[in-house]
């Protein structure tokens, strides 16, 4: 089958393989794991940040850094095709109290004056805005890129209202590829960022939150109270300083791929939007088939997509897919289409 589902569904590469057979460990709980300090610290160093903090999962890094920037009871902003408002489950409000309120989906086209006039002061009986989150890349926005530009005037609109600025950063290796931009100059515009090794860098299972000091720390805790404390956990931190070190330049591969998926079903009237990095949404609003019958046409000759909604489909390109087999499923694609 040629996987287009997700790029989650990589298997580790033998290099990484060997990695992590080959990885010291020791208990991390005890912070005494070798492997995992070094990831830590490295992934620190990428973003500008004094610390970093693996979780075993992007929900729990993103909830973790939540609960770091909005006390129980206030108030995150975000759009409301967010992954930590879309696909986490409420766990926001169950595990950290904390209310959330969107602005329209967008995806990476936000406008920060709209973001600035939802945000709400302490006040009576009003509950206080203390942080804003954004995506990058933005899934459900079809992998965009949030413009480096938007991002300044969304950590002006924090300073100005003196609030906490979180990226769920679970594919901006995608965006520091496809822009150039550099990591620790995406780290300097936020308080904390979630970054995932298993999007698109082809790791087993890992996140991390990042941070200051002071807030990792606290980070450690409450990972703890969430479950995420973990024990020779060195052998997973392996495979992620494996695919920081093999796997981000090869992203602009993963691209091209979804370049020419999204160039072969363009014509059918089906691209959402522009493929910028390894994602192709589909719209099939106006087409004859929804996106489960889609899926199941695709399937039966082999190729398997996303169902994202009644007429949104998704294709995701990753390490796990050859050129040979994105040639394939753009033929299978477009026959369908066009059929």
């Amino acid at each position: 089958m040629i996987d287009l589902r997700s790029d989650t569904v990589t298997r580790p590469t033998a290099g990484m393989r060997e990695a992590m057979a080959t990885a010291e460990v020791g208990d991390d709980v005890y912070a005494e794991d070798p492997t995992v300090t070094a990831l830590e610290a490295e992934v620190a160093a990428l973003f500008g940040h004094e610390a970093a903090l693996f979780a075993p999962s992007g929900s729990m890094a993103n909830q973790i850094a939540l609960q770091l920037l909005v006390p129980p009871g206030d108030e995150l902003l975000c759009d409301a095709d967010a992954h930590v408002v879309t696909y986490e489950i409420g766990a926001a409000a169950v595990y950290g109290g904390i209310s959330s309120r969107t602005w329209p989906a967008v995806g990476a086209q936000i406008d920060p004056d709209v973001v600035a006039g939802m945000i709400r002061p302490d006040g009576y009986f009003a509950v206080p805005t203390r942080a804003i989150a954004v995506e990058q890349t933005h899934n459900r926005g079809g992998g965009g890129v949030i413009p480096l530009s938007t991002l300044r005037e969304l950590r002006r609109v924090a300073d100005d209202h003196e609030l906490a600025l979180h990226c769920d950063g679970a594919r901006i290796w995608h965006a520091h590829v496809a822009d150039g931009v550099p990591l620790a100059e995406y780290g300097a515009l936020f308080d904390t960022l979630s970054v995932c090794l298993s999007k698109g860098l082809g790791a087993p299972v890992g996140s991390l939150v990042v941070g200051s000091a002071e807030r990792i720390a606290r980070a450690r805790f409450i990972r703890k109270r969430m479950g995420g404390g973990m024990r020779q956990v060195g052998v997973l931190a392996a495979a992620g300083r494996y695919a920081l070190a093999h796997h981000v330049q090869r992203l602009a591969e993963d691209h091209a791929k979804a370049a020419r998926l999204a160039e072969a079903v363009a014509p059918h009237g089906v691209l959402a939007t522009a493929a910028r990095t390894n994602i192709v949404p589909l719209d099939l609003t106006k087409h004859p088939l929804d996106a489960k019958a889609l899926a199941a046409a695709a399937r039966e000759q082999g190729v398997l997509i996303s169902v994202l909604g009644p007429r949104t489909a998704r294709l995701v390109t990753h390490l796990d897919v050859s050129d040979a087999e994105v040639d394939r499923a753009a033929e299978v694609l477009t026959t369908l289409l066009r059929a």
